[in-house]
């Protein structure tokens, strides 16, 4: 069997990441240790785990388990607030090497910027002097309004990655705007989107009965088409292979004029000043 891989973006230190990774949220150790390994089998090079999310002792044994040479392997996590500080960046990181199994994390990223304790400044420059040393490939932030990224980039600081909520319910375009003027990559987490509002709405099953597709499949390639790199979850093998499977088509202008214009404002969507931990 021929595997097809991701092709990649490239961060603004070089690093090249997948374009379409495994997000692992809320597997727990037994699940991420089979899903991660057949993920892996499959073509999957990117893997998206976090402290929070209890499982990274599972997903460390699923990329052993796989067979796959972990230089192929792209690994992202995140940590937590407790961790928010220069020297609290480096214990979170080394914590989360040990789970893991591993010598390095190619992206670390601040889970949320929890500005009531005001510290997601100080945790990403202990993120900094991780990169320095080797221990990590790339730095990020994850969940960052444009106000917690600016003060970053008042001290001179532009993270590689910004993992937020996006999809084309969410569209994000002032946070988009500021990751391309600033060389961001903009990563996307619940990419199709929460609940099956989205793969059931008329412009999606259009777009996907004519290309014979998947609505799931649509909704990612209109990510992969716009230049983010989304993590969608699934436990399923079927679902799995369909959600990788994205690369060979493309959407027409119009679908994703179309797709674009589904953006709606949505009051219960977690606000990054109230919401983290």
């Amino acid at each position: 069997m021929t595997i097809k891989l991701a092709p990649t973006l490239t961060l603004a230190n070089g690093v090249a990441m997948p374009q379409l990774g495994l997000g692992t949220w809320p597997m727990n150790d037994a699940e991420a240790a089979v899903v991660v390994a057949d993920a892996l089998r499959m073509g999957y090079r990117l893997i998206d785990t976090a402290e929070n999310y209890e499982n990274e002792l599972g997903v460390g044994e699923g990329i052993r388990k796989s067979g796959v040479s972990r230089a192929e392997i792209f690994v992202t996590t995140k940590f937590n607030r407790k961790w928010h500080s220069v020297e609290g960046a480096r214990m979170a990181c080394e914590a989360s090497l040990k789970r893991l199994g591993l010598d390095y994390i190619d992206l670390l990223l601040v889970h949320w910027p929890n500005p009531d304790q005001d510290r997601y400044v100080e945790a990403f420059q202990g993120l900094v002097r991780l990169l320095d040393e080797g221990l990590v490939r790339a730095i990020g932030t994850s969940n960052y309004k444009p106000a917690h990224l600016q003060r970053l980039f008042d001290l001179g600081l532009v993270p590689h990655v910004n993992q937020i909520q996006l999809d084309p319910y969410h569209l994000r375009d002032d946070l988009v705007a500021i990751h391309r003027a600033k060389g961001i990559v903009t990563e996307t987490w619940s990419p199709l989107g929460r609940g099956n509002a989205m793969l059931t709405d008329p412009v999606v099953t259009a777009a996907a009965q004519r290309l014979g597709r998947t609505p799931g499949q649509v909704v990612l390639r209109w990510h992969v088409q716009s230049g983010y790199i989304p993590v969608p979850r699934s436990t399923n093998p079927g679902r799995l292979a369909h959600n990788l499977d994205v690369f060979g088509f493309e959407l027409s202008a119009a679908e994703m004029t179309a797709l674009n214009a589904l953006d709606r404002p949505d009051p219960a969507m977690f606000d990054a000043d109230s919401f983290g931990h």
